[in-house]
């Protein structure tokens, strides 16, 4: 189980075959892509989401077949004042203590955490492409509600690869792919249920 700080943003794509172009430009090394079903679980009141905390299932099925799932919890990161007067500090990059463990059944997890008590309560896919440029984590998602880059390390590592693929700080997205669903179904006009795939846009 490895539990570490984590420091990201989002990006929203307009051009996908031009952000890979730019990504390879600047040399990230393309790691493959996945296929993503996310669990999010909580409780009936939904605790952990009133709390900014979070418990994901996630499987991850590669292009050959093969899968593999993760069980994820992630609270705020709580810095210290002193850190917050640090001119490294900033609120523009999202920072959560993550810990994840790799589950061998997903299955029998899904069966474990609700007789913990805990309910799925948003499920959401997506088609993951991950990159890795020196110490960042450039991660392409394709979702039913668009193409997001998130990219995590550290901050000054963040904005200078953002910086070069053409962004600024206001192009910074720190919301959850929940908050952005539920953004895009009030846009829409539509009930906010899970953010997945008809079946004819699985690709």
């Amino acid at each position: 189980m490895a539990t570490k700080l984590e420091t990201e943003i989002k990006l929203r794509v307009d051009d996908l075959p031009d952000m890979l172009r730019r990504l390879r430009r600047m040399g990230a090394r393309d790691h493959g892509r996945v296929f993503e079903q996310n669990t999010i679980y909580d409780t009936p009141e939904q605790d952990f989401r009133s709390h900014h905390r979070l418990i994901r299932l996630r499987v991850e099925i590669a292009e050959n077949g093969r899968s593999e799932a993760k069980l994820t919890s992630k609270a705020p990161a709580d810095r210290p004042q002193s850190h917050r007067r640090s001119k490294n500090y900033t609120r523009r990059h999202k920072e959560n203590i993550e810990c994840e463990i790799e589950v061998r059944d997903a299955a029998l997890t899904a069966r474990l955490l609700e007789k913990a008590g805990l309910r799925p309560s948003f499920r959401y896919e997506k088609y993951r492409t991950s990159f890795r440029l020196g110490g960042l984590h450039l991660d392409l998602d394709e979702t039913p509600i668009g193409t997001f880059l998130e990219i995590e390390g550290r901050p000054a590592a963040i904005d200078r690869a953002a910086r070069e693929l053409g962004h600024t700080p206001t192009d910074y997205i720190r919301a959850t792919y929940g908050d952005l669903y539920a953004a895009d179904c009030r846009r829409t006009r539509h009930k906010p249920k899970n953010m997945i795939f008809s079946p004819k846009n699985r690709r």
